[in-house]
This record gives structure tokens, C-alpha cells and sequence, in this order.
């Protein structure tokens, strides 16, 4: 999801900004040796870790001493030892003695500050906080995002006569006109062109989302029809960015009557909408408009990180109002139970909640506000800053080298803004206090909250190497929703392991050998069963026996009232943050 906790709790991009600073100002081989540890984490937090063991302290020292001794005598002697590590594995880092020197120095001092952090002593989110804030800084001093240090860069300068360089100049001024360094080229791409080309209509619409309905794929349909609601926290298209890799081509090539929200990118006029707008305005209203569409009693639902937990908030609230309108629901890489969220729990914490609902949140003096998508995107960037920040660095800006068409990495970029209030929601009570497990807690909608008033069947997906919603975190909705259950695991991260199409025959999945779902995740994992390829043939099984019998397709699209206002993929995907 690029679940947007980590900046909204109050570790923004500036915060980041200065840490970087603080980086480059730490000379050769990065990192200034023992130092650094403090450094690092009061170019973050503004203030030092607790305190470090003394006789671990002196153990590190000593170590570190002798390592690098040995490294000094061994460059006085010649040797340049080829390293494994992809930033400086190049022939030419072997070959420049200085460059080997800085990048063999820069990864002992790594090592060095990242055993010093795990040996703070404090609790659990101290050492995890100290742990983020060490690795940014010390990715952020690798000699490779310096032209002097970086072989690689050097030699291709001098091959090509400075052109390199000049055309590093002018993308990186190019990129500070965007406001972004760029991570494909933005210009190949164009949507409703050559990504979210799946033929549909937007057959309803209202200030918060356009519903799109899909042309059918096929001569007849399910009788129950497919409703799928992803995060609003990105743009849906991730869900259709290939007609090869697209979910939602085919969910309707299975002979699903398919329709997804396509959220709103909210402005200025957008800015007070709150959690129970979102509830009530777009989850709850997109299953009553499929339900009018299709004069079906129930129907299948679908929701993608955010928009699981969206989706099963507003089933909750309906089944307060007793309705029960979904024939199964799915949840991929969702999150209800929020007392394990990985990495971004050492984002959240009361005076980081508090500060965002004092800047944009319903406690703002001079108003709610909007939570930037470009300031999210960063933030999400630099979960994994050598992949999506420092390798555009070096490659666009030290090198030259346009950055290649990538689809993912385009829809990646296309930011999307979040209303304050209902941000500032989402991260107290979900987020921070965990409430949204908790039946009768929370008052949502004028109803109060109850996950486990939700009858229907729910598939539930967890990706196993998932970074933003740890699998662990998504199997123990299995423990909250009192239907009938299925949980499958895939490999990969948060959507690669979703966007898994069977065709690829790539990856695998994980398939419990019995219907039997344990509390602890990990007693469910060593009972499943590893298949390969995807786990979409088996969610298409599941999902169809939940569809209901064959019907004629629809010759048009809407139907009762609802007629087609634009073609998909409609006005509200196009919008920029």
C-alpha cells in the first residue's frame, strides 16, 4: 500500500533531506568511522540513542581497529580486491585504487555502524528506530553517489569526452523542475493510451471516485457481479497496467461482470473529507450502485491493501445496518490487525500522530489540508533508498543514462494526494491504537464497528516477502473475520507478489494442507504446502464458486438508471497530485 505511515507520522522528507546532508559531508569511504553512529541518528532524530554497552563498545572498537589496519596495509601492498557488493562491482572500481579504497572502507564502516545499532541498548522500537536512521545515513554515504569516488562514473566521463556529465546536468536540472528524480521515462507513457487500456465505461460518478464497468470478454457472465476497490492511496491502474499482467482483464476474461472504483486525486476543495466520507461516499456507495446496476441481492468484493481495509469497514458498517450485500470478499496484502506493520511502526507514535492531525488533521488552526502525494512517494522511496533513490542518482545524474520505460516505476511516480482528517484517522485508530480489530471500539458511519459481523467467505492474501504488510500482519485477519476462511501466501513483495499473472509461471505460492488456521502465523506456514506459479488459478477457483450460474453477458454497459458518462478510464485516473 504505499501506506502512508511512515511520513505522516512525522518522519517527512525533510527529515530524510537532512539526514542525506549530514551524509555527504562525511568524507572518504562515508560514514566517519566510529562516530558516525551518533551522527546518524541526530541527523534524524535530533537526538542520541540510549546508550551503548561499554564492553560491546570496546569489543566494536577493537575490531574495527584491526579491520581497518588490515585494510590500510593491504592497499599500501596493491591489492584491490573485486567486490560482490553491485554498487561497486564493476571492473572499474578494482582497477581506480582509490575508489577501491573508499568503497572497501565505506563497507567496513557500514558494517561497524550496523552492529553498533543493534547492540543500543533500548527497547524494541528504540533499536528498530536507530537501526532505519543508521542504514539511510549510511546508504546515503556510499562513495558510490559521489562523482569523485565513483569509478564506474569517472571512466565513463573521460570515455565520452564530458558528454556524460552534461547530460547528468541537464536531467538533474530537469528532475528539480519535477520536483522528483526520475526512476523511468515519464514521456513513454500515457494513461488510457498504453497503460489502463482495458476496454470499459465510467457508468457512475461522485466527488469521490468514478465507478468503471468493463467490456466483457466473454459470451456469458457470472449471475453475481465483481467489485473491486483498490487503495486510494495509489492510482488503480496498477491493477491494469498490461493487457499480460492485468488482474482486472482477467477477473473479466473469467467471465466476471467487473467493475473497479477509480479514486478521485483530491485537491484543495477535497481537503476536510474524513474516514466516514470515505465509508460512507465511496465503499458503501460503490457496492450499492453494483448492487442497482446488476439487480443482484449480493455480490463479490474485492479490496487491495487500503482498500481491503476500506471494503471490510464498510461491510462492517452495513452489517450494523442489517445488510449484507457481499457473496465472498477478498483482501490482498490487507491489513485489519495493525499490531505488527513492519517497518512503519517506528513511524508511529502519539506525538507524531498528534503533530499530523495539528498540520492537516481536524485539530489544524487554520483548517484541514492534504497530505502531498509527491511527499508520500518520497517517504515510500526511501524505504528502499539504494533501490529507488540512490541508483537513479548515480545512473541518471553521475552517468547520464536516461532512465528506461518501465511501467511499474511510471504508475509508481503518479502520486496521489490524501485528504488530512481522514489520514489523520486512519493512522490514530488504525495505525497507533489498533482499533479497528476491536469489536464495538470505533464508531464509524454513526455504527459502531464490528469485523466480525461480516458473514460472508473471504479469501485473504499475504505476500511473503511483503515490506509495507508483513504476510504474518495480513494472515491474522484470518483470526478476526468469523466467516468461512481461505488464506493463501505468495512470494514476493507487496506487488510483485500480487501482480502475478499465471501465464509468467513465475514465483510461487503457499496453499495450507488443511482448512485449519492457527493463531500463530508461522504454525500455519509450516503446515502449507509450496506450489509454483501464481496464485491467481487458485483465487479464480475460489472466486467462481462464490460467482453464482451463467448468464447472457450484458450487451452495454450500466443498466436501471446508470448509463455510460465517459469511456474508461475515465477523468479522475488522469488527474495529477
Amino acid at each position: 500500500m504505499q501506506s502512508a505511515a511512515a511520513n505522516a507520522a512525522g518522519f517527512s522528507a525533510e527529515d530524510m533531506g537532512r539526514a542525506i546532508r549530514e551524509a555527504m559531508g562525511a568524507g572518504l569511504g562515508g560514514l566517519g568511522g566510529l562516530d558516525g553512529l551518533g551522527d546518524a541518528v541526530q541527523s534524524v532524530f535530533g537526538t542520541m540513542p540510549p546508550s551503548l554497552d561499554p564492553a560491546v563498545m570496546a569489543q566494536l572498537q577493537t575490531e574495527y581497529l584491526e579491520e581497518a589496519a588490515a585494510l590500510w596495509n593491504g592497499t599500501l601492498q596493491g591489492e584491490a580486491t573485486p567486490l560482490k557488493d553491485r554498487r561497486f562491482a564493476g571492473t572499474d572500481w578494482a582497477a581506480n585504487p582509490l575508489s577501491n579504497f573508499s568503497a572497501r572502507l565505506y563497507l567496513l564502516n557500514a558494517r561497524t555502524l550496523g552492529r553498533m545499532a543493534d547492540a543500543v541498548e533500548g527497547d524494541d522500537k528504540t533499536r528498530a528506530r536507530v537501526r532505519f536512521a543508521v542504514q539511510q545515513w549510511v546508504d546515503a554515504s556510499a562513495p558510490s553517489n559521489f562523482l569523485a569516488l565513483n569509478a564506474d562514473a569517472l571512466k565513463l566521463a573521460v570515455d565520452s569526452g564530458g558528454e556524460s556529465i552534461t547530460r547528468g546536468v541537464q536531467q538533474l536540472l530537469a528532475d528539480m523542475q519535477r520536483g522528483h528524480v526520475s526512476q523511468t521515462d515519464e514521456s513513454a507513457f500515457e494513461v488510457g493510451v498504453n497503460v489502463a487500456t482495458s476496454e470499459g465505461s465510467v457508468v457512475f460518478e461522485n466527488e469521490f471516485f468514478q465507478l468503471l464497468e468493463y467490456k466483457p470478454l466473454t459470451s456469458q457472465v457470472h449471475e453475481k457481479p465483481f467489485l473491486l476497490i483498490p487503495p486510494c492511496i495509489n492510482k488503480y491502474y496498477i491493477l491494469d497496467l498490461q493487457p499480460e499482467n492485468s488482474l482486472i482483464r482477467y477477473a473479466v476474461e473469467q467471465g466476471h461482470r467487473t467493475f473497479v472504483v477509480s479514486w478521485r486525486n483530491p485537491d484543495a476543495e477535497c481537503a476536510a473529507w474524513d474516514w466516514d466520507d470515505y465509508i460512507e461516499q465511496a465503499g458503501i456507495k460503490a457496492i450499492h450502485v453494483v448492487q442497482e446496476i446488476c439487480g443482484a441481492k449480493t455480490i463479490n468484493a474485492l479490496g487491495f491493501c487500503v482498500g481491503g481495509t476500506i471494503l471490510s469497514t464498510a461491510l462492517a458498517v452495513l452489517a450494523a445496518r442489517g445488510e449484507q450485500p457481499a457473496a465472498s470478499v477478498t483482501l490482498l496484502t490487507t491489513l485489519l490487525d495493525f499490531s505488527d506493520t513492519g517497518i512503519l511502526d517506528i513511524f508511529v507514535d502519539e506525538p507524531s500522530v498528534q503533530l499530523r492531525e495539528a498540520t492537516i488533521g481536524t485539530k489544524c488552526p487554520t483548517g484541514p489540508g492534504l497530505l502531498r502525494g509527491q511527499e508520500l512517494a518520497t517517504t515510500f522511496s526511501f524505504l528502499r533508498p539504494n533501490d529507488l533513490v540512490w541508483n537513479y542518482v548515480v545512473a541518471n545524474y553521475l552517468k547520464g543514462e536516461a532512465p528506461p520505460a518501465f511501467d511499474l516505476l511510471y504508475w509508481n511516480g503518479d502520486a496521489t494526494n490524501l485528504p488530512g482528517p481522514m489520514y489523520a484517522w486512519y493512522l490514530r485508530h488504525a495505525y497507533l491504537q489498533n482499533e479497528l480489530r476491536k469489536p464495538g471500539v470505533l464508531t464509524v458511519c454513526g455504527e459502531k464497528l464490528d469485523l466480525g459481523a461480516i458473514k460472508a467467505p473471504v479469501y485473504i492474501y499475504g505476500s511473503r516477502e511483503d515490506h509495507i504488510v508483513p504476510w504474518e500482519a495480513a494472515y491474522r485477519s484470518t483470526q478476526i473475520m468469523k466467516g468461512k476462511k481461505r488464506f493463501v501466501l505468495g512470494a514476493s513483495g507487496h506487488i510483485a507478489g500480487v501482480i502475478n499473472p499465471p501465464a509468467k509461471n513465475k514465483r510461487s505460492h503457499w496453499i495450507g494442507k488443511t482448512d485449519a488456521l492457527p493463531a500463530r502465523p508461522q504454525d500455519w506456514l509450516d503446515a502449507a504446502t509450496e506450489l509454483p506459479g501464481s496464485w491467481w488459478t487458485d483465487w479464480s477457483r475460489w472466486l467462481a464458486g462464490h460467482a453464482g450460474p451463467m448468464k447472457a453477458a450484458p450487451r452495454k454497459p450500466g443498466g436501471r438508471g446508470y448509463a455510460a458518462i465517459e469511456p474508461a478510464p475515465g477523468r479522475y485516473v488522469k488527474a495529477k497530485a
